[in-house]
């Protein structure tokens, strides 16, 4: 028998709503003693059986894998699996592999999100393909355990297209974990391609798994509305935005992050794709400092890209998070010329979208300027959200007009 747990009187009705997180206010008691990483059942206080997933000694005690009573083995991760890359395909996400077909105005993209943790009901697990190398990343030790069942499965469903599986859970999994290559080829870098721009990835030193996909369908909108602007990409990193706007006819564009490898690596990406005369350059400054500085402030760019990483982690940091994100917002509309755009995003998830739109509000008004909301930025769909967990809703971003 499984350790339970017993969720305490009125605690289990988000459970009930298929919520797939149990906080550990809600627990009664725990039957058993489990370990992180290991199965356990959800009891009500009267009996019923509500879930079985993941225990981890953490605020989310456990993450559900299921709500119906089946088995948690290979057969179930197998069908998840299939359900996940079904979706993609559904999407035209694995079309580029067939040379012979094309589609008009699909320019070649090979790098998408295969997993999207609790989106594909797998909470704790992502899975990232990059032409050809599955990126995995484990947020719980439950899923991490799980890997070598994960490696087999996807050699299965994948076949031929799968060229590696490579594990980048060092900063994500608790308890740790080391990041390398778990089959097949090791570079240490890879091509991928995006919208027909080519990039470099770096697996072990990159973020997150390598590249921010989630961005894939706001740097398509870039390059709509690039041409003959003068673009500024803050917290740029390697690049994904400034080969947009490059690509998109962008009189100038400047990349600006405080990682001096990112940046090296952004140049390489630019020269790949435009040569060594392209109108880009690359500057390794903090960002808040940069926008503050007299240069900035007369460089007249008329589009403006702020994509900082989470300043908010958690509910407890999120006013700090709010005032970081209002300065680098109030300090961008304040140098603008009329008619200028700024795209601007949040990826911390306890950043709400009315706090973001509130927040954007208050650094419009601190400016002086005038503003309006020319569209709303999700992440891609690639990244589906699950209605039972409003939660993973995680980027907000907004195009703005400043007048």
């Amino acid at each position: 028998m499984r350790p339970r747990l017993i969720i305490a009187p009125g605690k289990d009705k988000a459970l009930q709503r298929r919520h797939p997180w149990v906080f550990s206010g809600a627990v009664k008691r725990i039957e058993g003693s489990p370990q992180p990483g290991d199965l356990v059942d959800i009891h009500a206080v009267d009996g019923r059986w509500l879930a079985t997933g993941h225990y981890q000694d953490d605020s989310i005690v456990c993450k559900v894998l299921s709500f119906d009573t089946q088995q948690i083995d290979s057969d179930f991760f197998k069908q998840r699996f299939q359900s996940a890359i079904a979706y993609r395909e559904r999407l035209g996400f694995f079309e580029y592999t067939n040379s012979k077909f094309k589609i008009q105005n699909f320019p070649l993209t090979n790098v998408f999100r295969l997993v999207h943790a609790e989106g594909d009901y797998l909470p704790g697990l992502v899975a990232d393909w990059y032409n050809g190398v599955l990126v995995l990343q484990a947020h719980s030790l439950g899923m991490h355990r799980q890997f070598p069942l994960f490696v087999d499965l996807f050699r299965q469903l994948l076949g031929d297209r799968l060229l590696a599986v490579f594990d980048k859970s060092s900063a994500t999994c608790p308890g740790g974990a080391d990041d390398g290559y778990l089959w097949g080829i090791d570079p240490t870098e890879h091509e991928i391609c995006e919208s027909g721009n080519h990039l470099l990835i770096n697996f072990f030193e990159g973020q997150k798994t390598g590249f921010f996909i989630d961005q894939r369908e706001n740097r398509a909108l870039v390059q709509q509305l690039a041409a003959s602007r003068r673009i500024l990409n803050c917290f740029g990193y390697t690049g994904g935005f400034s080969l947009a706007a490059l690509r998109g006819g962008a009189e100038y564009v400047e990349t600006v992050d405080i990682s001096r490898k990112a940046i090296d690596l952004c140049n390489r990406n630019v020269e790949l794709n435009f040569g060594p005369d392209a109108p880009h350059r690359g500057t390794v400054a903090d960002v808040l400092q940069f926008l503050a500085q007299n240069e900035f402030q007369n460089s007249k760019f008329d589009f403006i890209i702020l994509d900082p990483p989470a300043f908010a982690k958690n509910h407890r940091s999120l006013q700090a998070g709010l005032k970081g994100y209002r300065a680098i917002n109030q300090r961008a509309m304040e140098a603008m010329p009329s008619g200028g755009l700024l795209m601007t995003f949040s990826c911390s998830q306890a950043v709400s979208r009315d706090d973001f739109q509130t927040m954007v509000f208050t650094g419009a008004m601190n400016a002086g300027r005038r503003v309006r909301i020319v569209r709303r930025l999700p992440h891609a769909m690639d990244h589906p959200v699950s209605i039972h967990h409003p939660e993973g809703e995680y980027l907000k971003g907004l195009l703005l007009e400043v007048e």
